[in-house]
């Protein structure tokens, strides 16, 4: 679910039409010896992340894997790879989903299916069990988004909605030999979890997907065909994804070839080289983005000069306003309203796929002028936050992060920079 390709080429430009302030991680920095102070500080954190998506980059990985793995991908019958789009879920993500179904099904005991999975796949293969449409699990995923459902929770219920996740395409690929390498952008890496769990055994159930919808509050403004497909599910009337054990897994090798602590230990060892003495504060966190700012800004002031905290994993945005920012843009926004000039911080914040929420930005970087950019460009800070429209305030303040496509999905980083 994804090209082996490397890195595309990162435009030449510092930001798109209509958005003077977007600014894009530069693969050629300048000097870092011509900045000082804040300036230097930044270039530093840029070049930090880069390293942290140059550990992430698939196409070795995937490389050294399948030597481990002593897999000839030259075999006749082992050719076919699908792409599809990400983060929204479309026709053509529809198409290809069904097409990989089907192609699996006609595999037999002397076939080889090799499966790449990523981050993300829940998106790039949606195959919603009819009658359920594609718009009414868009829709169903909307919802719990909005209220802010754990990507467990979510998982849980687009899998019961699917005809490929939650080991679905492992039973469908039976008695195939079955070799899924596996990118993952889930804290812990939980194999049921990532991509929704296609060729993994899935411990979820109907009854949990239907209390997933009821303990978010959105049972009853799901579309009725979801609701009635996971109440037919729970009495029993429908089969149950496989569950371990199951026969479907015999013939199966899941391999877990990136995650997230490989782009945190990149990162850890790049601050280091430039100078810092680096601190990884965790490698899944989780929490409500804004809030975990502040207690990350608190936790950079109490470090000494050159020093530089590091986080890895996913918070959430819990939406109220009708703003379209990211996870790590409201971060940043959030820990921007926080820093004091004498704080001599610089925080960086950026999912490793490059995209960030329903936007095209991986994320943002902030230090204590942010704030005073943005409202020079007429901006509000506060008010942004509060809209949870981080990515118009840090557009116009310059301090987007957008990187394009990174041909990785790892998890997000977290990054704090102390002068």
């Amino acid at each position: 679910m994804g090209g082996l390709e490397g890195p595309p080429n990162p435009p030449d430009r510092s930001s798109r039409p209509g958005e003077p302030g977007a600014r894009l991680v530069p693969p050629n920095p300048p000097d870092r010896s011509s900045c000082r102070g804040e300036a230097a500080t930044r270039l530093d954190a840029q070049a930090i992340w880069r390293a942290a998506l140059a550990a992430g980059s698939v196409a070795p990985l995937v490389d050294r894997a399948l030597e481990r793995l002593r897999f000839d991908l030259t075999h006749p019958s082992w050719r076919h790879l699908l792409e599809a789009g990400h983060p929204v879920p479309d026709a053509r993500g529809q198409a290809a989903a069904e097409e990989i179904v089907r192609r699996v099904r006609s595999a037999g005991a002397d076939d080889a299916v090799l499966f790449l999975v990523s981050g993300g796949g829940s998106a790039l293969t949606p195959a919603p069990v009819r009658p359920i449409t594609l718009a009414e699990k868009q829709e169903t995923t909307r919802l719990l988004l909005g209220a802010g459902a754990t990507i467990n929770e979510l998982n849980a219920v687009r899998k019961h909605l699917s005809l490929f996740k939650g080991g679905q395409l492992a039973r469908a690929a039976a008695p195939a030999t079955l070799i899924s390498l596996i990118l993952s952008d889930v804290i812990g890496d939980p194999l049921d979890v990532i991509a929704s769990g296609p060729t993994a055994p899935d411990p979820t159930t109907f009854a949990e997907a239907l209390t997933v919808l009821e303990r978010r509050g959105v049972g009853y403004l799901v579309p009725a065909a979801v609701r009635a497909r996971l109440e037919a599910g729970a009495r029993g009337e429908v089969e149950e994804t496989p569950k371990p054990g199951d026969r479907a897994f015999e013939r199966v090798t899941n391999v877990v070839i990136g995650n997230n602590a490989l782009v945190v230990d990149a990162a850890a060892a790049e601050a280091r080289r430039l100078g810092y003495r680096a601190e990884v504060l965790t490698r899944s966190l989780q929490g409500e983005a804004r809030e975990i700012a502040l207690e990350l800004v608190a936790r950079a002031r109490s470090l000494p000069p050159r020093s530089c905290l590091i986080a890895g994993g996913e918070t959430t945005v819990t939406v109220r306003g009708r703003g379209r920012g990211g996870r790590c843009q409201e971060f940043a926004l959030a820990a921007a309203l926080q820093l004091r000039p004498d704080d001599r911080v610089v925080v960086l914040a950026a999912g490793t796929d490059g995209t960030d929420g329903p936007t095209d930005a991986a994320g943002g970087i902030a230090d204590a002028e942010t704030v005073a950019r943005g409202e020079r460009a007429g901006q509000a800070a506060r008010r942004a936050l509060d809209d949870n429209d981080a990515y118009t305030f840090l557009s116009a303040a310059g301090d987007l992060i957008v990187s394009g496509p990174t041909n990785t999905n790892l998890l997000d980083l977290y990054l704090l920079l102390r002068d």
